[in-house]
């Protein structure tokens, strides 16, 4: 049977990078979608995201119970399994705590799109209750809130990412700091200027090309590596 090797190392890596840039910390998961089944490799909620290996990497079914007797998973492993339940195109979700972009949530302020690189993210939902995901009622409403999109901002929390592959997933979170971020500085200046709906469509269709996605995630693997 594949144990996944690719995969568990991937999101070491993609937890390992958001730690070193700021965007999770010590409660943040990531997690990846079995093909065709009901399951799902995620790290386990006890493991230090700061110095996260492939063993932290634990496979669940969708109701969180560990198989082959593995790590029990994040409390709020529902973000991710009633994803999963509603989503067929998303292959990897992740929840971390930002500083910027949940900065607009705590005061109910929109991320708006401000840098090009936000064209790729697409519209961006509240989720109004501030609690924990950590009951499948949470997590069915979380998925409804976030609908068809692939970012949702929990309400003085963090952010939720849902994308075809790991890989598309770190970006998201990438793009979305940086660019919450940006908004926020810009707003000491005056009002930033946002991206409209035609520019949205022609940027998004040049850097959302998976060779420029495979570059963000190189440069931050080769800081990752060199540190």
């Amino acid at each position: 049977m594949d144990n996944y090797t690719q995969q568990k190392r991937m999101l070491v890596d993609a937890i390992l990078m958001l730690e070193r840039a700021g965007i999770m910390d010590c409660n943040g998961h990531a997690s990846w979608r079995v093909p065709g089944e009901d399951r799902m490799l995620i790290n386990c909620g006890a493991s230090v995201r700061s110095a996260l290996t492939i063993d932290d990497i634990v496979m669940t079914d969708f109701d969180g119970k560990p198989v082959d007797g593995g790590a029990v998973p994040p409390m709020e492993f529902h973000i991710h399994s009633e994803i999963y339940h509603r989503r067929a195109d998303v292959g990897s979700v992740i929840h971390a705590h930002p500083l910027w972009s949940t900065l607009f949530s705590m005061t109910g302020n929109s991320v708006e799109p401000v840098i090009m690189q936000a064209a790729v993210i697409g519209e961006i939902k509240q989720f109004g209750e501030i609690a924990s995901i950590n009951t499948k009622k949470l997590g069915e409403a979380l998925a409804t809130t976030l609908g068809a999109r692939r970012i949702a901002m929990l309400k003085s929390h963090g952010s939720v990412i849902a994308a075809t592959s790991i890989l598309e997933a770190f970006v998201l979170a990438v793009y979305l700091e940086e660019n919450a971020q940006r908004q926020y500085l810009a707003t000491s200046l005056g009002a930033p200027t946002i991206l409209t709906p035609e520019q949205i469509a022609t940027i998004a269709g040049n850097l959302g090309k998976p060779n420029l996605l495979q570059k963000v995630w190189d440069y931050h693997t080769g800081k990752l590596r060199a540190a």
